[in-house]
């Protein structure tokens, strides 16, 4: 067979060798499981699943909403059960710099509420927290929280305020009420009547979605 090829036969089959290597560029890069960009969840056991399987928490579903939806992100779940708003403070800065996140949720101050703990020291924590955030590039989704009245009308109206307070001042978005989808009803809840069911933990997901899907740009 002669090895002599028509020019325009050499140019298509160049042209169509440049492509099919750009696409196995691009294929072997989303196999590979680049993400783009980084979501760093610091929370307490709201969003480590406490009394359930990892993979049955709020932060896991959104993890696998985000492989379907937005697969140029990752979540990193930097959250510990029990911890307060001093405990994400001194930890934020190593999980800035370990993940470099893109997007930053803040869920902490429920502990601090519980143990009655002096509302200006918390406040102090989760703007160290926030200014972290930003000074490392990334943009923050405030989360709040809400505490028992039986801790009196003064200290829990002032603990609600802090995060209307922190997200104006810092102008970020901010989610009020991370369990308000579920608190009326406790059937949500695990036996100690604190921290959501498996079935309840969907329904935390799509209320977080909702502030936090513009974010994801």
């Amino acid at each position: 067979m002669s090895r002599n090829h028509p020019q325009g036969f050499v140019k298509t089959l160049r042209t169509l060798s440049v492509a099919l290597i750009l696409m196995l560029i691009d294929v072997g890069s989303v196999g590979a499981g680049d993400k783009a960009h980084s979501l760093l969840v610091m929370g307490d056991s709201l969003s480590a699943a406490y009394g359930l399987k990892v993979e049955q928490g709020w932060v896991s579903l959104l993890a696998r909403k985000l492989e379907q939806e937005k697969p140029t992100w990752q979540v990193v779940n930097a959250s510990i059960s029990g911890e307060t708003t001093a405990g994400g403070a001194s930890r934020i800065e190593g999980e800035l710099k370990q993940h470099r996140p893109q997007l930053v949720i803040i869920e902490l101050g429920a502990n601090d509420g519980l143990r009655g703990l002096p509302l200006d020291v918390a406040e102090a924590n989760l703007e160290r927290m926030i200014l972290a955030s930003k000074a490392a590039g990334a943009r923050v989704l405030l989360v709040g929280m809400r505490i028992p009245p039986n801790y009196g009308p003064d200290y829990t109206e002032a603990f609600q305020a802090m995060y209307d307070e922190l997200a104006a001042r810092h102008q970020l978005p901010l989610l009020k009420f991370l369990m308000d989808p579920i608190a009326a009803d406790r059937n949500n809840y695990l036996d100690d009547n604190l921290h959501p069911s498996a079935a309840a933990q969907p329904m935390l997901l799509a209320h977080v979605w909702g502030t936090l899907a513009p974010l994801l740009r």
